[in-house]
């Protein structure tokens, strides 16, 4: 039941009919009480004294009850705008991602071989005590200390993995975050990661979510093979997803918006890179929980429209 309907019903029990209920009830004992305790007239009353007392008798609960019906329009209208409100809030808060996080819950991991303006491991090797060199040195010297400095990136187990490339659901999915950040460190799946949310994004702008989506599953079996380099018919079945409106949604976004288009270009062939390194590690569950994840979703409706499936 829609909210608006739960709200109507609730309303027939609310204090707004309990107010009208009693407002009528003291209404009518005061015409009552007035009947019994007039004075009898001297005469038969009139066709338009009685009028005048029918009227006066039916019109204030006529208002009674036009005022409850107005009343409960209102909280009907007041609810409504909260539910929408409250929609809005949470539209706002996943727009864009639908499961995938927003991007301050993406912290920039360091990349080895980029030089990072503010550095906090090596500021000691960039900046020799004398003589102070140009900027220009400064940026060379920088550049090789960070490549022989940097700490090397922190393993991360398959289950890590599947959490970080699935997003965090909001907020309050710390576990979620948590496994995100830590595979973040890693310099390659941080550019899968990236892309991924990237490619999420743009097709959430678009109102297509991954969490619609409903692929074939296919067999890790077939996964392995792509994983080993088989490409067309062979691994057909990875093309899973038959929604007929997120595949043409999807094909007029990569054929009108180049930005798209080398997005999605650039998210294949990283996760292409990532099955290859991490696949043969992985059991069958663990590769059936990958591709449910948000990020497979997209690798498979777009790698459907780019052909590598057959």
């Amino acid at each position: 039941m829609s909210l608006i309907a739960r709200i109507a019903t609730l309303a027939q029990r609310d204090t707004i009919t309990a107010t009208g209920l009693a407002l009528g009830g003291i209404w009518l004992f005061l015409v009552a009480l007035f009947w019994l305790l007039a004075p009898a007239g001297d005469g038969p009353a009139g066709g338009v004294a009685r009028l005048a007392v029918i009227a006066g008798m039916i019109l204030p609960l006529a208002l009674i009850w036009l005022a409850v019906k107005t009343a409960r329009a209102i909280a009907v209208l007041r609810a409504e705008a909260e539910d929408l409100r409250s929609r809005l809030i949470q539209l706002r808060d996943m727009t864009g991602t639908r499961g995938a996080p927003p991007p301050r819950a993406m912290p920039e991991p360091e990349v080895i071989g980029e030089p990072d303006p503010q550095p906090r491991t090596v500021v000691p090797a960039a900046v020799p005590p004398t003589p102070r060199p140009a900027p220009r040195a400064m940026a060379s010297n920088r550049q090789p200390a960070m490549r022989t400095d940097d700490p090397a990136p922190v393993p991360v187990d398959s289950d890590t993995l599947i959490q970080a490339l699935n997003f965090p659901d909001g907020p309050d999915d710390t576990l979620a975050i948590a496994a995100l950040r830590r595979a973040l460190q890693d310099s390659d799946h941080a550019r899968v990661l990236r892309a991924a949310q990237d490619v999420v994004t743009l097709l959430a702008g678009q109102d297509l979510y991954m969490d619609d989506l409903s692929p074939v599953p296919a067999s890790p079996a077939v996964w392995r093979r792509f994983a080993d380099g088989s490409r067309g018919d062979a691994v057909a079945r990875l093309g899973g997803i038959h929604d007929a409106a997120a595949l043409d949604t999807a094909t007029a976004l990569v054929q009108r918006d180049e930005i798209f288009r080398d997005t999605a270009h650039h998210f294949l062939r990283h996760f292409d890179t990532m099955l290859t390194r991490h696949l043969p590690q992985m059991d069958d569950a663990q590769i059936a929980a990958l591709a449910e994840t948000r990020t497979a979703r997209a690798f498979m409706l777009l790698g459907r429209i780019a052909g590598i499936f057959g």
